[in-house]
């Protein structure tokens, strides 16, 4: 790919870096083959024990050419990057030097005007919750959505298109909602145009509790949720059962392969040995009223347990003004204050309390870290369903003021038991395994697929030429089926109407 747009395309022999989960389910298992070669693998456990990666299934795949797998992300928000480098992570360490990963921006660097300017947009709305819940509701009612799916078509299809025929994918993965039915239709256009079978395009969905109904799109050939809430919410939009898959949100390599000890991991970064650390982030942005729950903790730990009994960490982010205000503030217990990290996973690990926004990915790795949970936090909408998988889990309680949060603190803080209950409670709903996972059934899927698609090529070649129907009855078929499917899309958007038995495979 050229240096002209923010496309991350990776070769295999180098390392990538971001996030897992939860309930028990009865939605579709993992592939007869998928299940076969993860349970071969030595069992992963919740501590530091460092994982043992299972030896390179064969494929049937071409050896010579690289399997080009497509990752569809915008940078609204660090979750959407962190899965799809993660996802990156998974398949390397699997398929090492078998799979050529593109990482690319579909909105900057795809789709482009007017729709450029999303993860500025999304950043300053992020900020404003009224503004946020306005934007989530206007792209959930059905007629709004289809209003905004149809701007998303006129502006982008054709840009779309040239993209996906330059480059030819193997497979497209998204994990970002906004990306699916623009893709999807452009993807059955090919299909019509070319008649012949598309790349297998499946959707991970990297929300938590709750999702906004825009990830899942019947024409997916699998969806992965990471709970039981979206399994339910993935029927109610007609995807059908046996194309919904529940494993865990993809999670950062560091999750999954730390080895060092808490101790050793607090020797390295400066922290005190001998009593609890409470970490507080606000996200890659700082944001969410950190600096007066800062405060509030440090003195509510310090009235209540003494000045010596835990030590806070404040992780800023990209907030250098917030850094610059609290580095001046004295503080009545041990604090340490970070700008941006790339190291959470060893923070966390070190760490005994995490104090947060309600954020998926940030949830599932304290999960799979095991440490207690105070919200602090959510956007309106998306993050509602991760407050109360969170407070029903009994993995951690939610407060928005400063006070109550620090009250919460300082009780965990003083009570050794009751933190170490919580923490349990969390350590069981952790899925470090998630990723890898996600990324072995997707092998499958596109193996399959591949398969169907190259035996498609030889029917082609070998096949006595086709009759070609005069260029006028042509266009004229192309111009009247378009049209009539255009109706029924549009038909369904503004009723909801959508019956699964009308939903079949895409070819």
């Amino acid at each position: 790919m050229g240096a002209s747009h923010s496309a991350t395309a990776r070769s295999r022999d180098k390392q990538p870096e971001q996030e897992g989960l939860l309930l028990p389910t009865t939605a579709t298992s993992p592939s007869p083959r998928a299940i076969e070669r993860l349970n071969a693998e030595p069992p992963i456990h919740n501590d530091m024990t460092a994982i043992t990666l299972p030896p390179t299934p064969t494929a049937s795949v071409d050896q010579e050419k690289p399997f080009h797998v497509l990752v569809l992300m915008s940078d609204t928000g660090g979750g959407h990057r962190a899965s799809a480098q993660a996802l990156d992570a998974a398949f390397d360490s699997l398929y090492p030097s078998r799979s050529q990963i593109t990482i690319v921006d579909f909105w900057t660097s795809v789709a482009g005007f007017p729709f450029h300017n999303f993860p500025r947009q999304y950043s300053y709305i992020a900020k404003r919750p009224w503004m946020w819940k306005l934007v989530f509701l206007w792209a959930a009612f059905p007629p709004t959505r289809w209003l905004t799916e149809a701007a998303f078509s006129l502006f982008c299809h054709s840009k779309v298109r040239r993209y996906f025929e330059a480059h030819d994918p193997d497979l497209i993965i998204s994990v970002h909602p906004l990306v699916n039915t623009l893709s999807l239709s452009v993807l059955a256009a090919i299909r019509r145009a070319k008649r012949a079978p598309p790349p297998p395009f499946v959707t991970v969905v990297t929300d938590l509790g709750g999702a906004h109904p825009t990830w899942f799109d019947p024409r997916a050939d699998m969806v992965y949720v990471p709970s039981e809430p979206l399994h339910q919410a993935a029927l109610e939009a007609a995807v059908p059962e046996d194309r919904i898959r529940l494993f865990g949100l993809p999670i950062r390599p560091a999750f999954w392969q730390e080895t060092r000890s808490p101790a050793q991991l607090r020797v390295e970064l400066g922290m005190a040995l001998n009593i609890p650390a409470v970490l507080l982030v606000g996200g890659g942005d700082g944001v969410g009223g950190l600096q007066a729950i800062a405060l509030a903790i440090a003195a509510r730990i310090a009235e209540n347990c003494g000045s010596s009994a835990a030590q806070l960490i404040v992780v800023c982010g990209k907030n250098k003004s917030l850094l610059n205000r609290l580095q001046a503030t004295s503080w009545p217990i041990p604090v340490i204050l970070k700008g941006f990290v790339k190291n959470m996973s060893e923070w966390m690990s070190a760490s005994d309390i995490l104090c947060s926004k309600a954020g998926p990915g940030t949830i599932a790795e304290a999960w799979i870290r095991g440490l207690p949970i105070i919200l602090t936090g959510y956007l309106p909408g998306q993050e509602e369903g991760n407050v109360r998988l969170v407070t029903e889990s009994g993995s951690g309680e939610f407060h928005s003021q400063p006070d109550d949060i620090a009250e919460c603190a300082a009780k965990w803080i003083s009570d050794p038991e009751l933190r170490a209950a919580i923490a349990e409670r969390a350590k069981s709903l952790g899925r470090p395994r998630s990723c890898l996972e996600i990324a072995s059934d997707i092998w499958d899927i596109a193996e399959q697929r591949q398969r169907e698609r190259d035996a498609f090529r030889l029917r082609m070649l070998t096949s006595h030429s086709q009759h070609v129907p005069n260029g006028y009855i042509a266009m004229a078929r192309f111009y009247v089926t378009n049209g009539l499917r255009s109706m029924q899309r549009g038909f369904r958007s503004v009723f909801r109407y959508s019956a699964v038995e009308t939903v079949g495979p895409r070819e």
